[in-house]
């Protein structure tokens, strides 16, 4: 993963002007999510948005009647999502220790819909949201699409930095489900659009998977 102080660092200067960024952009992970999601969660559930940031993930979700926690490394995006009044709870925690602070099969549905792309592993994630899930949970989440020919990582500059982004293949994917209790529902492909000349549009893939029922133990 890349450097946590440069990360957090960015998003503390940007958490004022994200929101609006990210609509100039033309992000639409959290549209994507949230119809993936729809037909399977109710209102009065609870969602786990993990890298909540600003909230933007959780909108859509909070107006359908789902109850948000939600956490992040930054304190000053998590200041701006407060002021919104979308979240039951926001906790400040680094997503790349576990354990995450919830309790085991706590939460109805989890999403993680804008950091995945700075994970190389999503190990820690799909193991953390496998334990927090209530069985039948659905978990959303956005990734970079990578074809087979494709490198994993890739450099990118933001704000006059540079630094290293990942992409997740269905493959990963799928084996990702497979070892920590997940069943594949839906997927949805889309596009960012290039933010400078010369560029090219990020291939994006949203993913709805449902965490499986516990095998209770014998007696």
């Amino acid at each position: 993963m890349t450097d946590k102080r440069s990360v957090a660092e960015r998003c503390s200067a940007a958490a004022k002007e994200y929101d609006s960024s990210k609509g100039a952009q033309g992000w639409r992970g959290p549209e994507a999510v949230f119809g993936l999601m729809y037909a399977s969660v109710g209102s009065g559930d609870s969602l786990l948005d993990i890298g909540i940031g600003t909230g933007l993930g959780s909108v859509l979700f909070h107006k359908a009647g789902l109850l948000v926690h939600g956490m992040d490394l930054s304190r000053e995006m998590l200041d701006v999502c407060r002021e919104k009044n979308i979240a039951e709870e926001l906790k400040v925690h680094d997503l790349t220790l576990d354990p995450y602070p919830y309790t085991t099969a706590s939460l109805h549905h989890a999403v993680c819909i804008g950091v995945l792309n700075h994970f190389e592993s999503l190990d820690l994630v799909f193991r953390e949201v496998s334990r927090i899930l209530k069985d039948n949970g659905i978990f959303g989440l956005v990734v970079v699409d990578r074809n087979p020919e494709e490198a994993s990582s890739f450099d990118v500059e933001h704000a006059g930095s540079r630094h290293t982004m990942f992409r997740h293949c269905k493959a990963e994917i799928s084996d990702l489900l497979g070892n920590h209790g997940f069943e594949f529902l839906r997927e949805l492909e889309f596009t960012v659009p290039a933010h400078k000349a010369g560029s090219q549009p990020m291939r994006m893939k949203a993913y709805a998977v449902r965490r499986m029922k516990r095998i209770e133990p014998e007696n």
